[in-house]
């Protein structure tokens, strides 16, 4: 750059060199990404590099985007150093008379600034070093624009210049421009060096500023009579939020505030204000993470007093959002790669709580969600610890799960118990001093802060931990047995399987191992299948767990790609989130689906749709409850179709009907399932069936959602692995069978206690028994058993109340149907005359009027025949001819009567009109009535009988041969010309 209040230095010109230049900053870019609160930041590895050692000490680094290697600055050189190969790249000394010809464009450079006023390029190709320019007064810090188009220098005038990536000047402001006072302010100008906003003044603002990558939000930190806090502000200057420092007035002073890259971790690098009895200070950096506009302390790095480890700069990876890297004064490098993780108890049974632990600082939030499901940031409980907790562990053991372990940053394993909710011991405090190979481990740890990682608690008094020791290869310490394991590669994440106790390790480059702990002597051992094959991830996965696939123990893994293996095999490309439950593997994915997979069957039971973005926080063992965590950061609770209908088997196999009619109710599944499951058990326990549930509303539900439908092979199929119930082949319909079962069963054990679900098991039949129900309801006068008007009342809800009316007539009990008629719509001068002409009758009248009205004709006619064979028989005859009853009339008249001759003269008439003369002939010839019979026979050319009768009229000759040949003729013009012969013989 040239001009403005930039100096050129020339190339031969010696000016700015032979002494020590003073580095302030070095800058890179960021990308974006979202996070969540019930999740804990856990170290899936650690690289430590002291190999490093140049002139002086390091003042400040970047990272380079497209290697990941260091660049490293001190008072006397730059220089490019790779901390996983623990080789320097590439050196450039700062005293040195070498500089770049102007002419070196399109080349790969890190910028640097001086205090002295100088901004040198160094070039990453050839390691050479341009000056681009120079300010007499010296620059006090240097920022680029995230786009890197533009860079922003502050000099030691006190004023801003702004330039862009060619180092071309755009314009140069004051810093002040009135006076501050005591308070301080923030000044925003945008990218062409416009004031644009001014804060108020805010009294005990600190030096600490940082812009959130996502442009929200400004962060500062500021001094309170009382507390510490950091503080955001908005661009216009307003104050936007803030939280306080675990620390106490005075205690702790904040050197820098650094968000990563996607905006969800703040960083903030403190040192002690008072300095210890070696006169030296200790330093700590923290990360916090915000959900639910609640501040977690999800980290606490505590690097001691020794100046020698502590940090001298701190910096996010541009590209890696949760990779941090710190510089000792010493130039050792380390790099931590977090990861996000759910910290959730194992256990597969139902005295697991479905407990998840969240850090926050020196406390562990933990709620049960078997109980309840806690809205974060609050929680079930909290247990205070009195440090930073770095990484927590719940206890794998069957039973204990509910037990949880935290380790925190002064070394202490401080064991818990949800029974009491009190600290049980501190107990596994690590020492400083112990003998053998453990004493590598303890080194480590003591010499860094979090060198143990990868906790898990495996037994009572048995923890597994991962440590890269004072060597580079990792070890696995196994705490009770005091023994290590040398492990080949670097281990990022140790897993356990509860329901067969192994622990499967993965390495950073996607290899899997066996870790055989149950031994007196642990070793580690390849990942094999059934046939001997090894196994590896294709790529290093971020959340893995153990799970049994068809028989078959594999170890599942997600990376972050959202891709989902099993093993080398991979199962989705869509996955954002999976827990594994008993049989069961669950999926959220990026399309805004929950999915459930049998692991037995490996089928796809069930999807459903959920919010975009959702997590799966924990499965409730033994239960039907995912819980959902929203991008926001809300909880949702789910009952996911798969798991309700493999817990409802469950329940119903072990025969706890009323666990299994609850859960149905409440997540409205069809009720017909609780016999569909199993029908020859249901129909041998039934009576253990209504015993459980105890209770009439819920029997009556039952009974009324009874369909023919078998749910079981359309609404709810069974898994290919489970045995399909069939159903019983009786021949009758299963609601009849289920009606009669229920009924006989409730009427066998109390049937004035179950008086309204025998009523029930009647209407709900497929051929409704109403006027049984009725009777039964008139018949109600037990003690204890409900009134007969209550069971009038609820027959009311179960059948239309016309309908109802209509029945109760049928039972010929005028205080039933006054009963009904009273709960009707139907005004009483309808039917109150109508009742009192009926029972002004003779009672064989009035029901066969009662019938007659309800149409059941041939009870009418029953009644009606009874009521006398000569008063009424004209009005039996027509109903006879009205109504087509000619066969049953025939069976209530005595064949030698006059009423049975007349019936059937009339059915003979009705044969011939239905074109059956024939038949109507036999049945006037067998009533005495020859001439008409022989008149029905000559009809139908039913030439013998009607010879036969004409025989027994008798006829005279001369008729009867006229008859022959009428006969003979009809026969003929039908081709029966044999017959026809035969006659006129």
């Amino acid at each position: 750059g040239r001009g403005g209040g930039l100096e050129p230095i020339p190339a031969d010109s010696g000016e700015g060199r032979g002494h020590p230049r003073q580095v302030t900053s070095l800058s890179q870019g960021y990308i974006q990404r979202q996070t969540s609160e019930v999740r804990n930041l856990k170290l899936p590895k650690s690289l430590r590099s002291s190999e490093l050692q140049g002139p002086g000490s390091p003042q400040c680094f970047s990272v380079r985007a497209d290697t990941g290697s260091l660049l490293i600055a001190s008072l006397y050189s730059i220089t490019e150093y790779d901390p996983r190969t623990g080789q320097v790249v590439s050196e450039a000394s700062l005293t040195a008379d070498s500089f770049l010809p102007e002419d070196g464009s399109g080349m790969v450079s890190a910028c640097l600034a001086t205090a002295s006023g100088d901004v040198v390029l160094f070039n990453l190709n050839t390691c050479q070093l341009e000056c681009v320019g120079s300010v007499d007064s010296g620059l006090t810090s240097m920022s680029w624009s995230p786009d890197e188009e533009l860079v922003i220098l502050t000099t030691g005038q006190e004023t801003i210049i702004m330039m862009t990536k060619d180092f071309e000047p755009i314009t140069e402001v004051g810093i002040h421009q009135d006076d501050f006072g005591e308070a301080m302010k923030i000044r925003v100008w945008n990218r062409e060096g416009v004031l644009q906003a001014t804060s108020e003044p805010i009294n005990g603002l600190e030096q600490a500023l940082c812009w959130k990558p996502s442009g929200s939000l400004i962060a500062s930190t500021q001094h309170h009579p009382n507390k510490h806090s950091v503080v955001f502000m908005e661009k216009n200057g307003l104050l936007h939020g803030d939280f306080t420092l675990p620390f106490s007035k005075d205690q702790a002073k904040v050197k820098e505030l650094l968000w990563n890259s996607d905006s969800t971790v703040l960083a903030v690098w403190l040192e002690d204000m008072a300095a210890g009895e070696d006169g030296q200070v200790n330093s700590h950096i923290q990360l916090w993470t915000v959900g639910n506009y609640h501040w977690y302390l999800k980290q606490s790095l505590d690097f001691g007093r020794d100046p020698q480890k502590a940090p001298v700069c701190v910096c996010w990876d541009p590209e890696r959002p949760l990779q941090l890297h710190a510089v000792s004064r010493s130039w050792t490098s380390i790099t931590y790669d977090w990861g996000w993780m759910t910290e959730r108890s194992p256990g597969l049974d139902a005295t697991d709580n479905a407990n998840v632990a969240v850090i926050d600082g020196e406390k562990i939030l933990v709620t049960s969600f078997r109980q309840c499901v806690v809205p974060p940031p609050m929680s079930s409980f909290e247990l205070q610890l009195t440090s930073p907790v770095n990484q927590v562990t719940f206890l794998c053991r069957p039973q204990g799960t509910n037990q949880v372990a935290a380790f925190t940053a002064n070394g202490q394993i401080s064991i818990y118990s949800q029974g009491r909710l009190t600290k049980l011991a501190e107990c596994f405090v690590l020492p400083s001093k112990m003998s053998g190979i453990y004493l590598i481990i303890l080194a480590a740890l003591l010499d860094d802060p979090l060198a143990l990682r990868q906790l898990l608690w495996l037994e009572d008094e048995l923890f597994v931990g991962v440590s890269s020791g004072l060597l580079y290869s990792p070890f696995l310490a196994v705490l009770c047995f005091r023994a290590a394991v040398e492990v080949d590669g670097v281990v990022v994440s140790v897993v356990h399987c509860s329901q067969t106790g192994t622990v499967a390790l993965q390495l950073e480059d996607g290899q899997i191992r066996k870790l055989v702990w149950d031994h007196p002597e642990p070793s580690v051992e390849d990942w094999r299948d059934s046939s001997g094959c090894r196994i590896n991830f294709p790529v290093p996965c971020v959340q893995t767990a153990l799970c049994s696939i068809s028989g078959e123990e594999c170890l599942l893994g997600l990376t972050d790609r959202s891709h989902l293996y099993a093993g080398d095999t991979e199962l989705a490309s869509n996955v954002c989130s999976f827990a594994v439950c008993n049989d069961f593997l669950l999926i959220t994915t990026h399309s805004h689906t929950c999915r459930c997979l049998h692991l037995g069957t490996q089928n796809d039971e069930t999807l459903r749709r959920v919010e975009r973005g959702s997590r799966i926080v924990t499965v409730v063992p033994q239960d039907t409850r995912v819980i959902l965590q929203m991008p926001r950061g809300n909880l949702e609770t789910v009952h996911h179709r798969a798991l309700v209908l493999a817990q409802l088997r469950t329940w119903l196999d072990s025969l706890r009907f009323r666990d299994a009619f609850e859960c149905m109710r409440k997540l409205r599944i069809n009720l017909n399932l609780i016999y569909d499951h199993s029908p020859k058990v249901f129909l041998e326990k039934i009576q253990t069936f209504i015993t459980q549930l105890n209770s009439i509303n819920h029997i009556n539900l039952v009974l009324t959602e009874l369909k023919e439908e078998d749910t079981t092979s359309s609404m709810y199929p069974h898994p290919e692995s489970s045995s399909i119930q069939q159903q019983p082949s009786s021949g009758q319909k299963k609601v009849d069978v289920v009606c009669d079962a229920l009924r006989n069963a409730m009427e066998s054990m109390d049937p004035n206690k179950f008086s309204l679900s025998i009523l029930t098991a009647h209407v709900k039949k497929t051929v409704p028994e109403l006027e049984i129900a009725l009777q039964k309801v008139h018949e109600l006068r037990a003690p204890g058993a409900v009134s007969a008007e209550e069971a009038l009342k609820y027959l009311l809800f179960l059948v239309n109340v016309n309908d109802l009316y209509e029945h109760s007539l049928g039972t010929y009990d005028f205080d039933l149907v006054l009963m009904v008629a009273e709960k009707s719509q139907k005004d009483p001068k309808e039917y109150l005359p109508f009742l009192n002409m009926l029972k002004s009758l003779e009672p064989n009248y009035q029901r066969y009027t009662i019938d007659k009205h309800l149409k059941r004709y041939k009870k009418a006619l029953l009644h009606l025949s009874k009521c006398g064979q000569s008063e009424h028989f004209g009005e039996a005859l027509q109903l006879v001819k009205e109504q087509k009853l000619y066969s049953e009339a025939l069976k209530l008249y005595a064949t030698d009567s006059v009423h049975y001759k007349a019936l059937s003269c009339a059915y003979a008439e009705h044969l011939v009109e239905q074109q059956q003369a024939e038949q109507a002939g036999l049945l006037l010839w067998r009533c005495g009535e020859p001439v008409c019979a022989l008149q029905a026979f000559a009809g139908s050319s039913s030439w013998r009988n009607a010879i036969c009768v004409a025989q027994q009229i008798p006829l005279p000759p001369d008729q009867l041969a006229l008859l022959a040949r009428d006969l003979a003729e009809k026969l003929t013009e039908q081709r029966r010309y044999a017959d026809a012969a035969l006659l006129l013989d």
